[in-house]
C-alpha cells in the first residue's frame, strides 16, 4: 500500500472532525497490538512540536500496552466506516479479543514507529510519548467530574502526548 505525506497544519481541521466523530489508537506491545476507539484528543505544537494528545483510562488494556511500549499510532476515517469496527473496537477488550481479526482489519506496517496503522481509517498519525500524566478529577468543574468521573474510585484518564513523527494517507 502506497503512503502519502500529509501536512498536520493543512489537515488538522479534517483530523478535529473525524475525533468529534471516532478515531482509533493503536498501541503494541509483546507481540499484540491494540485498537481502541477515541473521541478525546487534540492535535496542535508543543513545546515547538507536532503533538497528538490523547486520554486512555488507567482500566484499559491499551494503556497497558502504552506502558511497556511508548509509540502509537491514530486512525481516522476517511467518508463512512464499517460500525462493526467501532463495535469491536468501542465496546471490547483487547485483553479478551482479537480486535483485528474480529474486527477485519487491515494492519499496514509503521513507516518510523513499531506499531501499525489501520488500512480502514486511512489517515495516520504516527507518535512517540513525550510526556503522560494521570488526570487529576478534583481539578475538574463538579458537573463534569460528576458526568465523567461518577462515584469515589473514578476510573481516571492518562495524558499521553506524543510527538507526530510521521503523518500520511494510506491509499
Amino acid at each position: 500500500m502506497e503512503k502519502e505525506k500529509i501536512s498536520i497544519t493543512t489537515h488538522a481541521g479534517e483530523m478535529i472532525a473525524a475525533l468529534k466523530k471516532c478515531a482509533y489508537l493503536t498501541a503494541k506491545a509483546d507481540g499484540r497490538e491494540n485498537t481502541m476507539a477515541i473521541g478525546w484528543g487534540t492535535v496542535g505544537i508543543l513545546w515547538g512540536r507536532e503533538v497528538f494528545i490523547c486520554y486512555v483510562r488507567k482500566s484499559r488494556y491499551t494503556r497497558e500496552l502504552l506502558d511497556k511500549n511508548p509509540e502509537f499510532t491514530v486512525n481516522m476515517p476517511i467518508g463512512e466506516v464499517d460500525r462493526k469496527i467501532f463495535t469491536v473496537c468501542g465496546m471490547q477488550s483487547g485483553r479478551d479479543v482479537d480486535k483485528t481479526a474480529e474486527a477485519g482489519l487491515t494492519l499496514v506496517e509503521g513507516e518510523k514507529v513499531s506499531v501499525p496503522a489501520i488500512a480502514e481509517m486511512p489517515m495516520t498519525l504516527e507518535c512517540k510519548v513525550l510526556y503522560r500524566r494521570e488526570q487529576d478529577v478534583g481539578l475538574l468543574p463538579p458537573e463534569m467530574r460528576e458526568k465523567i468521573y461518577p462515584g469515589e474510585d473514578p476510573d481516571s484518564h492518562m495524558t499521553y502526548v506524543g510527538e507526530i513523527l510521521d503523518a500520511y494517507i494510506i491509499k
